[in-house]
């Protein structure tokens, strides 16, 4: 018996930003093949976006239509907003899942890793000791806040730190893949239906 794919799409339209965001927790190669598209107008968001789905094992398509003539404030943090909803719709109740993942990703002399729970209990803190002031058009002082308002909006526990690296380009995207991987563990099925909390409710 197929288990029904977790998706959902979400708009969010502001004064600031105009986003669509599709997001898929399941793909395999024959029924549910892997997608990604995702068009924010700021290349290494799209590049750290683009990694996220991908090493997570997700379909994404995620565009915005931001007000980057004054920054990259606004589209960095309500895409991140949007991919947050967009997660916690597609998961629906917190049940039959693992809950909890872990991941550690390296990129050369960069070691990142993450934790999360899916908790409904959102929490963020990211360490990644990042000293440039941009890696290409995003502001380095927007990564930790993109991991902040996934964090916030999809209802998870997250912890990001880089244990080390020179390179901020490399420390930056080995914690974006150290995410999907933790994200990875904790979307997946048990097989069983119950609420993985002695609560009973999350």
């Amino acid at each position: 018996m197929s288990l029904p794919i977790r998706s959902a799409t979400v708009e969010r339209i502001t004064n600031e930003t105009k986003i669509k965001c599709s997001l898929s927790l399941d793909v395999d190669a024959a029924s549910a093949k892997q997608e990604i598209d995702v068009q924010t107008g700021i290349g290494f968001l799209d590049h750290m976006l683009h990694a996220l789905a991908k090493h997570g094992g997700m379909s994404l398509s995620l565009t915005c239509a931001g007000d980057l003539h004054i920054d990259d404030h606004h589209t960095a943090e309500d895409c991140a907003l949007a991919l947050g909803e967009a997660f916690k719709a597609a998961l629906g109740p917190v049940r039959g899942i693992r809950r909890y993942g872990t991941g550690h990703a390296p990129l050369d002399e960069a070691l990142s890793r993450a934790v999360i729970d899916i908790s409904s209990r959102p929490y963020c803190v990211a360490e990644l000791g990042l000293k440039r002031e941009k890696i290409g058009e995003l502001s380095c002082e927007m990564i930790p806040h993109v991991f902040h308002s996934f964090a916030m909006a999809a209802g998870v526990t997250l912890h990001v730190d880089c244990l080390r690296g020179d390179n901020d380009h490399h420390r930056a995207e080995s914690a974006f893949k150290a995410l999907a991987l933790a994200i990875r563990e904790a979307v997946t099925r048990t097989g069983r239906d119950d609420v993985p909390s002695t609560k009973g409710v999350l």
